[in-house]
C-alpha cells in the first residue's frame, strides 16, 4: 500500500514512543477494532485494513484473536436499504479469506455488524442475512446511539434519534437479538448512560456490551468540564453495573472527541501518560462491574490518533499489575471469549 507524505508524517510521529513489552506471553483477545478503506474522519482518513491491523497485533503483545466492530464499511450499494449493512459482514469475511494467503495474519474470530433496530420485528430478516454471510463469525450488532443536542458534537454514523433507547421500535428490534442469541454493543455519549440502564433493566436476557466507558465528551460545550462530567459519570456507571447482563469494555478513551488532545502533542501518549489521565475511569469501572464483566479493548485505529497499539496494551497491563493471574486472564482473554462466544 502506497504511503503518501501525510501518512508518513503521522507514522513518524507515532513511532517516537517505543516501549518494552510488558508480560509478552499473556494471551489477549482484542474485542474491538475496525477495518476501513480510509474515508473515516474519526481515524483521520487513514486506511486501516488487514495489513495495518497485522502491524499492530504483531507489535509485541500476544494477540491471539480479535473481534471486528461495525463502522459502516463495505455496505451494498444496491438493493433494499435495510439489507445494505449486510455488505459489511461480507466485506470483512472476504478480507479474512484474502489474508489467509499471508505468512501470518491476525486471527479475526468474531464480527459485530449493524442492523437498524428501528425496524422493530422486521430486523430479523436482516440479522438472518448477516448470519448467512458471516461464515460462522457473526456474533451480534452495534446500533450506535450517540446523540447530542449541540451541533459541535457529531452524532453517531447510524443517525440515531433522541432518546433512542426508549423507542418502542428500537426495543422490539432488541427482542429479535434475544431470540437469535446475538449480542448488543452499546455506544453513546456520557449523558445517555442512564438511558442504557433503563434499557438493560427492561431486557435482562439481552447481553449488552458497554463500549468506551459511555463516551465521556471533552470537546465543544464539554471542553474544560472533565471533573464535573466525571463525578456524574461515576454515579451513572455504578447504576449501570447493577444490571448483570451488561459487560464493560475498557478502552476507547483516547479518541479526540474525549478531549485529552493527545493527537496535538509533539509525541503520542506514553503508557504512563495514559495511566495518569485515565486510570480512575478504568479502576472505577472494574470496581463496579467486577473482573468477571470487564474486558480491555483497543478501539483501533480510532485511538491510534493518540497512542500506538503496543503502548496502549502496556498501559492496560500496568493498571492491573497487582491483579492475580486468573483475573488478568479474565480481563484480557476469557471474558471476551465467553461474552461473544468465540
Amino acid at each position: 500500500m502506497a504511503i503518501n507524505e501525510k501518512h508518513k508524517r503521522y507514522y513518524d510521529w507515532l513511532a517516537q514512543v517505543q516501549e518494552e513489552i510488558i508480560d509478552p506471553q499473556l494471551p489477549i483477545i482484542d474485542p474491538h477494532h475496525h477495518l476501513w478503506n480510509g474515508d473515516n474522519q474519526l481515524a483521520g482518513s487513514f486506511p486501516y485494513l488487514i495489513e495495518n491491523l497485522n502491524e499492530d497485533t504483531f507489535s509485541g503483545h500476544n494477540i491471539v484473536g480479535t473481534i471486528f466492530m461495525e463502522c459502516a464499511q463495505g455496505y451494498y450499494s444496491n438493493g433494499e436499504e435495510k439489507y445494505k449493512p449486510v455488505g459489511e459482514t461480507e466485506f470483512v469475511v472476504n478480507l479474512i479469506k484474502a489474508s489467509k494467503k499471508l505468512l501470518k495474519t491476525t486471527n479475526i474470530i468474531g464480527i459485530i455488524g449493524y442492523a437498524d433496530l428501528m425496524l422493530g420485528g422486521e430486523v430479523k430478516d436482516v440479522l438472518d442475512k448477516h448470519l448467512l454471510k458471516g461464515d460462522g463469525l457473526f456474533k451480534g450488532i452495534r446500533h450506535a446511539a450517540g446523540w447530542d443536542k449541540n451541533t459541535e458534537i457529531h452524532n453517531s454514523h447510524s443517525n440515531p434519534i433522541e432518546n433512542i433507547y426508549y423507542n418502542k421500535s428500537f426495543r422490539e428490534g432488541a427482542e429479535e437479538l434475544i431470540k437469535l442469541n446475538l449480542t448488543f454493543d452499546a455506544w453513546h455519549y456520557h449523558h445517555q448512560i442512564k438511558d442504557l440502564s433503563d434499557f438493560a433493566i427492561n431486557y435482562p436476557e439481552l447481553t449488552i456490551i458497554h463500549d468506551h466507558f459511555g463516551g465521556p465528551l471533552g470537546v465543544g460545550p464539554y471542553e474544560g468540564k472533565k471533573k464535573e462530567i466525571f463525578l456524574k459519570w461515576k454515579d451513572d456507571i455504578s447504576l449501570l453495573s447493577e444490571s448483570k447482563n451488561v459487560f464493560a469494555k475498557l478502552g476507547g478513551l483516547a479518541m479526540p472527541v474525549n478531549g485529552w488532545n493527545f493527537h496535538k502533542q509533539d509525541k503520542p501518549a506514553s503508557s504512563d501518560q495514559i495511566i495518569d489521565l485515565h486510570q480512575e475511569y478504568y479502576l472505577h469501572t472494574i470496581n463496579c462491574f467486577g473482573v468477571d464483566r470487564c474486558m480491555f479493548e483497543s478501539n483501533f485505529p480510532v485511538d491510534r490518533r493518540s497512542v500506538s497499539y503496543h503502548v496502549l496494551w502496556n498501559a492496560f497491563k500496568k493498571m492491573i499489575l497487582d491483579y492475580s493471574d486468573e483475573d488478568k486472564n479474565k480481563l484480557f482473554f476469557k471474558n471476551a471469549k465467553d461474552v461473544y462466544g468465540v
